[in-house]
């Protein structure tokens, strides 16, 4: 009897209206499902992120980032011992105003975005770009999107070399 209840309940769940299923999800201790809102918004703010850099548009950067933003990539020494950097939203805007990535040619410009996980007010993002891989973080923030982690490293063809 048990094995025929389960699946009558997926049955039933599949069936619902989506405002539905959030409700359901919520009861159950879940969070509600991610919307294509949610989804257009999370893409947004990492494009935002990306293409402000690229372009030097500090609005969009700015945008794009909650206030204590922390952003950090490992970095290796010549010894081969590791430390980690990091820069908060100001220094990231601020980067971004003073050029950003605008020398790199529009045609070479890579934007490559996939939202990984979204999970309630939280979600992950992989980008790929021309010259790094970022991992971002965001959070559903007074009903906006913003970016609140990034862990990144540069591609290969753009690694500095330790000194």
């Amino acid at each position: 009897m048990r094995t025929l209840l389960v699946p009558l309940a997926s049955l039933t769940l599949a069936a619902m209206p989506a405002s539905l299923h959030a409700q359901a999800a919520a009861t159950a201790g879940q969070p509600p499902a991610a919307t294509a809102a949610d989804s257009a918004a999370i893409g947004r703010a990492a494009r935002d992120y990306i293409e402000g850099w690229y372009t030097a548009d500090t609005t969009r950067m700015a945008r794009a980032l909650h206030p204590e933003l922390a952003k950090r990539i490992v970095m290796r020494g010549p010894d081969g011992g590791a430390r980690l950097g990091q820069m908060g939203a100001a220094q990231l805007v601020r980067g971004t105003g003073m050029g950003g990535g605008r020398d790199i040619p529009a045609a070479d410009r890579v934007v490559d975005l996939q939202i990984l996980d979204i999970y309630g007010d939280m979600a992950t993002v992989r980008l790929r770009s021309t010259q790094l891989m970022d991992y971002l973080h965001l959070a559903r923030w007074n009903g906006e999107w913003k970016i609140v982690n990034v862990l990144w490293d540069f591609q290969p063809a753009f690694r500095p070399q330790p000194r």
